[in-house]
């Protein structure tokens, strides 16, 4: 009998994890990704699936399906308008279901997510290094037979038996720990990319029990993504846009709502840049929190009733609860977070990464049948972050503190240096911003072929097994050399020592935060001020004498900047630039054009 793995075939996302010596572990691809998009794309030959579909979505919008899980087990007249919006072909086949027809052919969204669920079971066999058959699989609490039946038939056409569909709820509170309480009454408020589910858990002595469940399979991020996109279209026709739509803009600006939408989580703003967007048109804003906030909480406010009425369902009130955890990347948001203490009367646990809850759930599902989970484990944790120095001089985390162990991350990275023959991968430990306020645990050295900065790409994987043995891995994704570096306990530090750095940590907090600010401005400056230096000796025919003076004057404001060491200065001077140089950007272009028609003639 093959393993069972466990899988979250998710709106926007999917992962799949696996059982390892009584751990539940999700499986990263080859590009060492535990995330896979559930993107599909369709113009070659070959059916592209996750990361590399997804950077093809711009380019190809049409040929690309992105939220089928949306569309699977539901008739075509039971779709919106608003759900119909997608950039790729919708249509009813003869039966009245969903189709999607492309390449000649016409596809049932389970046919597409058949191909998402082959690769995660390909990324499975390939860690697991054996054939793989067999698969527990979650869906939305709320799912109904069809669409529940869709989901099956999408697993076997990908060669996977079922040995069990989890609801998502279920093995979100799994994957929280809650099994271990003996009794208790769980809220489990799950929002992701396309469904929403409050599922009303009670357990007793180890057995769960749904009391409840409200939610719509057709709400989620995907919808806040839309309502951001069409205040953006909005602010161009503003600033002069033609208003020309057309299926690659509509898929850019989807791309940025949603990238502006990650980034308010943490930043109060964030500035939209789209160039070339018609001819001497480009377009930039600067959208806040306040703003998306306006723009998500008529989506969000829906959630609420669906919370009231499961509670009323379950004849329970808020102050019943013991639980209330979040599932789903949308949780993130600062706004659902206090909508949901609002509703609740109390702060949600948020101690789990909510993208990954529920296909822990899934794999610790699959131990059970395998019979491989039967007692419970203490995990232990990172008591501070791990990372490496980069250019600048700055920490860039990997595993961040207080991180369960066992734990795989990792992150690409490239050259700042022409011609580089080799990168140094300083390994630190410690909560501070600038590397040398962290404390070095060793170091690496990866050797590769001479090229121009940006062009080598390394990756570098962060593991710490059970024991708190951290292994460093360093690949060069071109040739597949690789150094690995086996370190002394990660997690063997001092309580004093912990505390000491913590402490650092905070009394330096401003200090640190304000010197990496300079350190990435002052980078970005010196960037750009090459790359216009080179642009201006290569362009010199090509530009009027004041287009020159004028360039020339916004650099020297940056190198002004730099040497008056103003981090306000330095940011007002390189955004002047930045902006400046847009005739140069397009001047090179064609240049660059120009070039490679000559050398194919």
């Amino acid at each position: 009998m093959s393993k069972i793995i466990g899988i979250d075939l998710g709106t926007t996302n999917s992962l799949v994890g696996t059982m390892d010596s009584g751990f539940p572990i999700l499986i990263a691809d080859t590009e060492r990704q535990r995330i896979t998009p559930s993107v599909a794309n369709f113009s070659s030959e070959k059916i592209l699936v996750g990361h590399p579909a997804k950077r093809k979505q711009a380019l190809d919008p049409e040929k690309t399906v992105y939220s089928v899980k949306r569309f699977m087990g539901r008739r075509f007249s039971e779709l919106s308008n608003e759900e119909k919006k997608v950039n790729y072909p919708v249509q009813a086949d003869s039966l009245g279901r969903v189709s999607i027809p492309l390449k000649g052919k016409s596809y049932l969204p389970e046919e597409i997510a058949s191909e998402i669920l082959k690769k995660l079971k390909a990324d499975a066999e390939h860690e697991c290094g054996e054939p793989i058959s067999r698969a527990v699989i979650t869906v939305p609490a709320y799912f109904n037979d069809a669409q529940r039946n869709a989901t099956k038939r999408a697993s076997e056409l990908a060669g996977l038996t079922v040995e069990r569909i989890l609801n998502e709820p279920t093995a979100a509170a799994l994957a929280y720990g809650l099994d271990k309480k003996q009794r208790g009454l769980i809220a489990v408020y799950d929002l992701g990319g396309g469904t929403f589910d409050l599922s009303i858990l009670e357990l007793n002595l180890g057995v769960f029990e749904v009391r409840s469940t409200h939610g719509n399979t057709c709400l989620g991020g995907d919808d806040i993504d839309q309502k951001v996109s069409e205040f953006l279209w909005g602010k161009m026709l503003e600033k002069g846009f033609s208003g020309k739509s057309n299926v690659m803009l509509n898929t850019r600006l989807r791309e940025e709502a949603e990238r502006a939408k990650i980034v308010l989580s943490k930043e109060e703003s964030i500035e939209i840049h789209l160039p070339f967007l018609e001819e001497n048109f480009n377009f930039s804003y600067v959208l806040t929190r306040d703003e998306l906030n306006r723009l998500a909480k008529p989506i969000i406010e829906k959630t609420r009733q669906h919370c009231l009425q499961a509670m009323l369902d379950a004849k329970i009130k808020p102050e019943f609860l013991d639980e209330v955890i979040l599932v789903g990347g949308q949780t993130r948001m600062p706004l659902v977070r206090s909508l949901v203490k609002e509703i609740f009367g109390k702060e949600p646990n948020i101690s789990m990464n909510p993208d990954e809850a529920v296909a822990l759930g899934a794999t610790l599902q699959a131990g059970i049948l395998e019979g491989n989970v039967s007692h419970v484990v203490l995990l232990d944790v990172t008591p501070l972050s791990l990372g490496i120095e980069t250019f600048g001089g700055l920490m860039n985390v990997i595993i961040p503190r207080n991180s369960t162990i066992p734990i795989k991350a990792g992150e690409m990275f490239t050259t700042a240096v022409d011609y580089q023959r080799a990168m140094k991968i300083q390994v630190l430990q410690g909560e501070r911003e600038l590397a040398k306020d962290n404390w070095p645990l060793g170091q690496l050295e990866l050797e590769f072929e001479a090229a121009p900065r940006g062009v080598p790409r390394v990756g570098v994987q962060f593991e710490i097994d059970a024991d708190g043995i951290l292994k460093v891995l360093a690949r060069d994704i071109k040739t597949s050399q690789e150094e690995v570096m086996e370190l002394k306990s990660a997690i063997e530090v001092s309580d004093q020592k912990v505390e000491e750095m913590l402490a650092d940590s905070l009394s330096h907090a401003f200090e640190d935060v304000s010197q990496r600010r300079w350190v990435e401005a002052e980078l970005k400056a010196k960037e750009m001020l090459e790359a216009t230096h080179k642009a201006l000796s290569l362009l010199q025919n090509r530009l009027l004498p004041k287009e020159v003076d004028a360039v020339k004057q916004l650099a020297k404001k940056v190198s002004d900047a730099l040497q008056s060491q103003e981090l306000e200065q330095l940011k007002k001077a390189n955004q002047a630039l930045d902006e400046g140089t847009q005739i140069l950007a397009e001047k090179m272009l064609d240049f660059a054009t120009e070039s490679l028609l000559q050398q194919k003639q």
